[in-house]
């Protein structure tokens, strides 16, 4: 992958055991992952980048890391090949500046590279500014639901699946639909949308929590049932709106066979 640049910011494969080491560290500090078994190997990153993997990095001008993210091959049960985006971090300081738009741009470029169509990835559905952007920047969807996909609480997650290679969005219409006003007590019941010809449901849950244990397992059970129950009867995601400060909702419209992809 070629170097690419955005205003201050610049993206590249990592290839160096000191980039390796510096990646590392920066997963660690913005997970707070403290116990080994959660940190991150600099001889796998190195194997990633030879073999069929991703391992890519924003910089400052300055040659700070501020975001990194990491990936391999993977196939899924009906075996249906993809790139697997394992994690993207972006530093505390570099939030909100587009650098984690520019790691996926990257990761695509390699995943393509290896001759992936697609990429997925995973992220916690009580994390709504992680599914605005998968869902309205990115323009992926949401596939599945799994419980505790890391095998232990507090870890469902959402399967996100992008098309590398798409020349037009074919939920480009549904995902513009503007949620109505729902407030706090409508948070994990279901709602059709009415003013639409397209079969889309609404899932209003709290605007932005996380899937710790201190996030209350009655919010977690609720957003996650809620979830499971738009990707029910063949639904994918396909959006996920701010109503206000304390409400986001999530939108499913029926999945579309795209052909060839």
């Amino acid at each position: 992958m070629q170097d690419a640049s955005t205003g201050p910011y610049r993206s590249s494969t990592l290839r160096t055991h000191a980039e390796f080491h510096a990646a590392a560290e920066l997963y660690a500090c913005v997970f707070g992952y403290d116990s080994p078994d959660l940190q991150l190997n600099t001889n796998l990153l190195s194997a990633l980048v030879r073999n069929g993997g991703s391992v890519v990095g924003v910089h400052t001008r300055t040659g700070a890391l501020a975001g990194f993210a990491y990936g391999f091959s993977g196939r899924d049960a009906s075996g249906r090949e993809f790139h697997y985006s394992q994690a993207a971090v972006v530093h505390a300081e570099h939030q909100g500046a587009g650098v984690g738009r520019l790691l996926k741009r990257a990761q695509r470029d390699v995943a393509l590279g290896w001759g992936h169509r697609r990429m997925r990835w995973t992220f916690d559905p009580l994390l709504t500014r992680n599914a605005h952007f998968n869902f309205s920047s990115l323009r992926a969807e949401g596939i599945d639901c799994i419980d505790d996909y890391y095998d232990r609480p507090g870890t469902d997650r959402v399967v996100v699946d992008w098309v590398l290679d798409r020349r037009t969005d074919p939920y480009d219409a549904a995902r513009s639909i503007r949620p109505p006003a729902f407030g706090s007590s409508d948070w994990g019941r279901p709602t059709r949308h009415e003013d639409t010809d397209a079969d889309a449901v609404w899932l209003p849950v709290p605007a932005q929590t996380s899937g710790s244990a201190s996030s209350g397992a009655e919010i977690m059970e609720l957003v996650r049932d809620g979830v499971r129950s738009l990707l029910a009867e063949d639904r994918t995601l396909v959006a996920c709106r701010r109503v206000d400060a304390t409400t986001a909702a999530y939108l499913a419209v029926r999945r579309l066979d795209e052909e060839n992809a």
